[in-house]
C-alpha cells in the first residue's frame, strides 16, 4: 500500500511527524506538505507564483504553497506513481461543522478525493497536542480497517475525522456523524502598526450552534471518534424546485427600470 500524507500545519508540525511514524511500517508512505502553517487555505491553489520542492534530512518534503497545491503537485508528477490512499494532518485543533468550508486539512484531502483517490482528513479536537500519540494510534487503526474491508483502492470516498484530546483507552468507539454547525465567527480584531495604520486579524471561530445528538460536535464532546463522509457537490438539491420557479419568473419578467 502507498500512501500519500500533508497537512496545513507545515511539515515541521508534530502532527504529520505523528500520523507518519503510525503507517510507516504498515506502508509505503510520502510526506508532502507546506513550508510554512496554512490554515484555512481551504481548496486554494497557486496559480501565478512558482512553487518549489525541498526534501528535509528525515525524508519529508515540503512545498511553498497550500495544502491542496502540495496534494495536487504530488499527484500530477512528484511522486511518479498514483497512492492508493491520501491523508491529511493530524491537525492541531478540531475541523467541525462550518469549519470544513476553510479547513485547509479537509481541502488536502479534498484534493486527493477530486483525483479519484480514497482520502481521509485527521484533526485532534483540541490545539494542544496533547495524547498525540494515541490519536495518531487511533489513526493507524481506522487506516488498518478501511484496509481489512477492502475500501482502499476502491471507489473514492472522503472522510473527516476528529479525536478527542484523551488517552488511547479513554478515546470512545468510531461514531458516524453529520456536521453540525457554527454561530457567526467572533468580530474582526483591529490594531495599530507602528505607522499608524489600522491592521485587521480575523476573530475566534463561533461556539457550536448545532450540537445534538447525531453532530460530529455532540460525539466528540462525549469523548467519541467523530467520522463525517463529505461531499465536493454543493447543489441546493432540496430547493431545486423553488428556484426552478424562480427562474422561469426571472426568465419570463421584463428588467427594471432605470432609477436616476
Amino acid at each position: 500500500m502507498k500512501i500519500l500524507i500533508s497537512n496545513d500545519d507545515g511539515y515541521q508540525a508534530p502532527g504529520v511527524a505523528a500520523l507518519y511514524e503510525a503507517l510507516k511500517d504498515v506502508a509505503e508512505v510520502e510526506v508532502v506538505a507546506p513550508e510554512q502553517n496554512n490554515s484555512a487555505k481551504s481548496n486554494a491553489l497557486t496559480l501565478n507564483t512558482p512553487m518549489y520542492v525541498t526534501r528535509v534530512s528525515n525524508g519529508f518534503r515540503y512545498l511553498n504553497g497550500t495544502p491542496a497545491d502540495c496534494v495536487h503537485v504530488a499527484l500530477t508528477g512528484l511522486l511518479g506513481y498514483r497512492p492508493d490512499l491520501v491523508l491529511s494532518g493530524i491537525n492541531n485543533g478540531a475541523n467541525m461543522g462550518d469549519d470544513t468550508i476553510y479547513s485547509g486539512t479537509v481541502g488536502a484531502a479534498m484534493e486527493g478525493y477530486l483525483f479519484g483517490i480514497p482520502a481521509i482528513a485527521f484533526s485532534q479536537v483540541e490545539k494542544n497536542w496533547k495524547h498525540l500519540e494515541s490519536a495518531a494510534r487511533k489513526a493507524r487503526d481506522l487506516v488498518l480497517q478501511m484496509v481489512n474491508q477492502n475500501l482502499i483502492g476502491s471507489s473514492p470516498w472522503l472522510l473527516n475525522v476528529n479525536i478527542p484530546n484523551l488517552p488511547f483507552d479513554e478515546i470512545g468507539h468510531i461514531k458516524l456523524c453529520r456536521l453540525g454547525r457554527r454561530h457567526a465567527a467572533e468580530s474582526v480584531i483591529t490594531q495599530l502598526s507602528p505607522r499608524g495604520e489600522t491592521m485587521y486579524w480575523i476573530g475566534a471561530a463561533g461556539p457550536a450552534k448545532d450540537e445534538a445528538d447525531g453532530t460530529d460536535f455532540h460525539a466528540t464532546s462525549h469523548g467519541h471518534i467523530s467520522m463525517t463522509p463529505l461531499k465536493v457537490d454543493l447543489t441546493d438539491h432540496d430547493h431545486l424546485g423553488y428556484w426552478a420557479q424562480t427562474a422561469a419568473r426571472l426568465v419570463g419578467a421584463s428588467p427594471p427600470a432605470v432609477l436616476s
